[in-house]
């Protein structure tokens, strides 16, 4: 990401990049400008806002990426989902995020209206699944486009195997990176790794990185999504669940390990899930010895 406004970017060994979600309030939304304004200190290589499934944060996150664009010096993707929508109804939105800026989408198929675990069936006249939408949007344009990979596999395949498929549909019809979901046992990832790299796959495959803000809401977001949490977590966050300070130290710490961890074992790039909450992140990322910028570039108000 070439610096704007003066700043240069920070030295440090790896990639990095953010995940944010639009905001549903006004207090929400004086959160994420805040987050924005606090973590663009880090000089991430982008940023990504998530999409609802159907277009439900359609008109939210319009208008994030596109205050994103025009008031940060942060390179923006935009979430996409086919869930919903017509091919059609699909290139319109396309259309209305390369007006403000957008050049670089993550294409996801999008979890089914009545939420994960429920049948997914693919809209008539829409796109089937993720690889089609990474083909359409190759078609609509010469975009940049990162996917979802899934170290634990995707909790609808029938085996990993499936997984690699898609894996490679995606990349055959043009995309570039892959953000995995998150995951916290580093032998599974590099695993993971390795079985993608057989299949003859060879973009980036990013880790997804999820400092925890809280264990028991972690879990119950685990186990809808297909991710696994060692029991060796519930040891580290024993006694602190109920002391915000203390949890925010022990998140850190293992955030970081999970990070240093897998620098050794040659990943170079990160992609972090803020939940729009910046002391986590600081916190991950000085433990590793970084040192942010102070750049101040977005002011903590809500959007006009």
């Amino acid at each position: 990401m070439a610096p704007e406004h003066g700043r240069k970017p920070i030295a440090r060994p790896f990639k990095l990049s953010f995940e944010f979600f639009p905001p549903k309030s006004e207090d929400m939304e004086s959160q994420l400008w805040a987050t924005v304004d606090d973590l663009a200190g880090w000089s991430p290589e982008f940023v990504s806002v998530t999409y609802g499934a159907g277009g439900t944060t359609r008109a939210p996150t319009l208008s994030t990426v596109k205050r994103l664009v025009q008031e940060t010096p942060l390179a923006t993707a935009s979430h996409l989902t086919c869930v919903s929508a017509t091919r059609e109804e699909v290139a319109q939105v396309v259309e209305e995020f390369r007006a403000v800026g957008v050049n670089h989408f993550v294409a996801l198929r999008g979890d089914p209206p009545a939420g994960v675990g429920a049948a997914y069936v693919p809209h008539p006249g829409g796109f089937e699944n993720a690889a089609a939408l990474v083909r359409g949007l190759k078609d609509m344009g010469d975009f940049e486009i990162s996917v979802s990979a899934y170290p634990e596999k995707h909790p609808e395949s029938a085996d990993l195997s499936v997984d690699l498929d898609m894996l490679k549909r995606k990349v055959d019809n043009g995309a570039t990176r892959a953000l995995t979901q998150f995951f916290f046992d580093n032998d599974t990832y590099e695993r993971y790794l390795n079985a993608v790299r057989a299949a003859g796959i060879t973009i980036p495959i990013v880790p997804g990185i999820m400092p925890i803000l809280n264990l028991s809401q972690l879990k119950r977001f685990a186990g809808m999504c297909g991710a696994s949490i060692p029991s060796w977590l519930d040891d580290r966050f024993a006694g602190v669940e109920d002391n915000p300070q203390a949890r925010v130290v022990v998140a850190a710490q293992v955030a970081a390990e999970q990070i240093t961890d897998l620098m050794g074992r040659g990943v170079d790039e990160f992609h972090i899930y803020t939940m729009n909450r910046a002391p986590l992140v600081n916190a991950t990322l000085e433990n590793l010895g970084l040192v942010r910028q102070a750049v101040g570039q977005v002011k903590a108000v809500s959007a006009v």
